[in-house]
């Protein structure tokens, strides 16, 4: 393909999946030659990292890809990772290219008249398990657990729950709390409806906090724990895992297809997840993936953003054989629900990807506009 303009928009929205947090994010609109438009996403959450990402792709990929004719999604990725050799092992260039990768794997399928999946080698599965993810931010016990069971109502297959973050809840910091919490959850909701409990970064345990917390929490069945320490703790994790049997989960704060590698070799964790708005693109996850392929490392898309990362996290995880379930925000937001012409939902438990070509969304230019910062 042969790109012909490059349009960026840093725009933030108030996400009631996060207690009214306002988050920021970058979309990236790719025209080719033949007229085909592509999206893609580079999650940045915060104001100043989404207008600093703008300026690396206005200023930087842009003019490299603009001048680069007739180019290939592969090499052009290979070619955005050489320009920022200097600064880009990680972090906001990262972030930069991988919403580039992701906008011209939108064209390639726009082009070629294949929904992404198909570009990817196919379906491996027809769909995937629909879990409410989610943060534990209510005043108290009975609305939290209230919260989750209208989740199961709602139809969802299990949920993922995050601890410790911004709202009114002190569940993620006081240990006895989050095992209470557990409890109490597992008999409202029943033995059928898989729990999966991430500590995230606002939780702070010591290894022996976390080895006796994450046990309690799994005499009533979690199905894994997530990001219990800083990534850099691989000692911590490798006690954790030695003394449970609860799957662990991370990557998060990773960037880069050779930061999961080293990780995933430490041995310490059992899903990694992915997040091709910010871990190298679609190219990344792909790469990720076949490293998990060879290992036996469970693969967890990381979407929870906006609908573009969730169609091109879809299509990614559909055609991966390591996938287990999908995450989908389970109350409305602008970036999910009026970004596209079709937002992407859930039916009877599961959910499955658009057969349109490429992404199989489209983007609402006045939504875009609507949210742009200024």
């Amino acid at each position: 393909m042969r790109i012909t303009n490059i349009r960026t928009y840093a725009i933030s929205y108030a996400d009631s999946n996060d207690f009214g947090r306002i988050k920021a994010t970058v979309l990236v609109r790719v025209t080719a030659a033949g007229g085909a438009v592509g999206w893609g996403e580079g999650v940045t959450l915060a104001p100043e990292a989404a207008r600093a990402t703008k300026v690396l792709v206005d200023e930087g990929f842009a003019p490299l890809l603009l001048e680069a004719g007739d180019i290939g999604v592969e090499d052009t990725w290979n070619r955005m990772r050489a320009h920022c050799w200097w600064y880009g092992e990680g972090g906001l260039a990262t972030i930069a290219y991988s919403a580039i990768d992701m906008a011209l794997w939108d064209i390639d399928g726009k082009e070629r008249g294949l929904p992404l999946h198909a570009l990817l080698g196919g379906r491996l599965q027809e769909s995937l398990p629909a879990y409410a993810s989610s943060h534990v931010n209510k005043a108290t016990l009975d609305e939290n657990i209230a919260e989750v069971v209208g989740f199961k109502d709602a139809g969802y297959a299990g949920c993922k729950l995050g601890i410790g973050k911004k709202g009114l809840s002190d569940i993620g910091k006081n240990p006895e709390q989050d095992v209470l919490f557990v409890k109490l959850l597992r008999e409202a909701v029943g033995p059928d409806f898989p729990i999966l409990m991430d500590a995230g970064n606002g939780v702070v345990w010591d290894r022996e906090t976390a080895i006796r917390t994450v046990s309690r929490m799994a005499e009533h069945e979690i199905g894994w724990i997530e990001e219990p320490f800083y990534p850099t703790r691989i000692d911590d994790y490798r006690a954790l895992k030695a003394a449970l049997s609860v799957p662990i989960a991370s990557g998060e704060r990773e960037y880069t297809v050779t930061g999961y590698r080293d990780l995933i070799a430490t041995g310490t964790v059992d899903i990694v997840g992915v997040d091709p708005a910010r871990s190298e693109g679609i190219t990344g996850f792909r790469k990720v993936d076949a490293i998990c392929s060879q290992t036996g490392t469970v693969m967890n898309a990381h979407a929870w953003s906006t609908a573009v990362l969730t169609a091109a996290s879809l299509h990614l995880s559909l055609a991966s054989p390591n996938t287990k379930l999908f995450e989908l925000k389970p109350f409305a937001v602008s970036v999910q629900t009026d970004l596209v012409d079709e937002p992407i939902g859930y039916a009877a438990g599961v959910v499955r990807a658009s057969e349109r070509p490429g992404l199989g969304i489209e983007v609402r230019q006045d939504i875009v506009e609507k949210l742009e910062m200024h």
